[in-house]
């Protein structure tokens, strides 16, 4: 995708008659809906600012794809509101409500030429021609793919196919876009490249997105906020650093990135708590940490320092060593529990062998004590 100035760019804008520049906000309010006797979604209550880039990010089967087409208004809420700009749309037909969606299978007309495609829903608006010619050229300058307005979806790779479909989308001016998981169907490599592009349009149209993905690396690359979703509910929202950092729940904490969770019980009061671990040994516990009853001990494998043993408060023995150039990832015992360590990668003679006996200093202010 051709990368524009800021110039290049604000003429496209104007020729098509300003794409992306009417961009909404959209607020979720007590939004439930169920299938039969399944609750879905299940009181949902989410706001996502104009101009964002906004992910839901969850497991097959949490209700991010159902909450996505609820915005799109190919689903109906059985109670609640769904604001777009502050004006209720939860019950207006998908077309009456200025949103644009780009599916995952792509949906592209296979007998029409890739401007047409990129007309269509311009043409069932009944647009001018020469409104519709404009819009068609711009919005394919937009993704790249002038050059390729006479060819048909067959004669496209995966890559090109996609942008033709954010095309179609952006060319009626929609408020905003819904992106359903639409790089599942590319190879890594191309993934990467595509995402990179659709980061770079988001940013250059200032138009509210929102992209429905199960990858936690494409949410953290390119959006702003996430909702992370499980079985109908938004566990947390936040930005990808503030949910790594600050996990509210075990299940934010393990499904985004790594984490070592290790039951145990906090013993001691004030400034002397210790949390005693399980599988032997104790880690100290901030004054100001706050500790559920119940809660685990969660620490990202970077958080942890291999030591002689005896030196910090768990000990335990190197099941085995994996090399991952810039890191080398250790899974160390500890009782029944495999804790994954993760140390920069110095040189050949400083890496711990497998069978050592080692110690695991955790720094107290990067554990989390967290419930389900």
């Amino acid at each position: 995708m051709t990368v524009m100035t800021h110039g290049q760019t604000t003429g496209v804008l104007a020729a098509a008659g300003s794409i992306g520049a009417g961009t909404a906000g959209i607020e979720i309010s007590n939004v439930n809906l169920f299938y039969g006797t399944n609750h879905v979604l299940k009181n949902v209550n989410l706001a996502i600012e104009p101009g964002e880039f906004f992910a839901f990010l969850g497991p097959s089967g949490c209700g991010k794809t159902t909450l996505l087409r609820l915005i799109a208004g190919f689903n109906q809420a059985d109670s609640g509101e769904v604001l777009l700009g502050g004006k209720d749309i939860a019950r207006l037909p998908p077309w009456k409500r200025d949103v644009g969606m780009v599916f995952q299978s792509y949906a592209l007309w296979p007998h029409m030429t890739v401007a047409r495609n990129v007309a269509f829903g311009l043409e069932e608006r009944k647009a001018p021609r020469s409104v519709i010619d404009e819009k068609v050229k711009a919005a394919l300058s937009l993704v790249g793919l002038e050059s390729l307005a006479d060819r048909y979806p067959s004669q496209l790779s995966g890559g090109q196919q996609q942008r033709v479909a954010v095309a179609r989308t952006i060319a009626v001016e929609p408020k905003v876009l819904l992106l359903d998981e639409p790089l599942s169907n590319l190879d890594a490599k191309m993934r990467m490249q595509v995402r990179r592009e659709l980061h770079d349009l988001q940013r250059r149209l200032a138009l509210t997105t929102i992209f429905v993905t199960h990858d936690q690396e494409e949410a953290n690359s390119i959006c702003d906020r996430i909702a992370v979703m499980n079985d109908g509910t938004i566990q947390q929202v936040g930005t990808p650093m503030e949910l790594y950092e600050r996990p509210t729940s075990l299940f934010v904490a393990n499904f985004l990135g790594t984490a070592n969770i290790l039951d145990g019980t906090v013993s001691g009061s004030g400034a002397t708590r210790v949390f005693e671990v399980a599988g032997g040994g104790r880690v100290e516990v901030p004054a100001s940490a706050v500790i559920s009853p119940g809660a685990k001990l969660v620490f990202r494998p970077q958080h942890v320092r291999l030591a002689a043993p005896g030196e910090a408060g768990l000990t335990g023995q190197i099941l085995n060593r994996e090399f991952l150039g810039a890191i080398v990832r250790y899974g160390v015992s500890l009782g029944t529990s495999e804790v994954l360590v993760e140390s920069a990668f110095g040189s050949a003679g400083d890496l711990r062998a497998v069978g050592e006996t080692v110690s695991m200093a955790i720094s107290p202010e990067r554990a989390t004590y967290l419930t389900a």
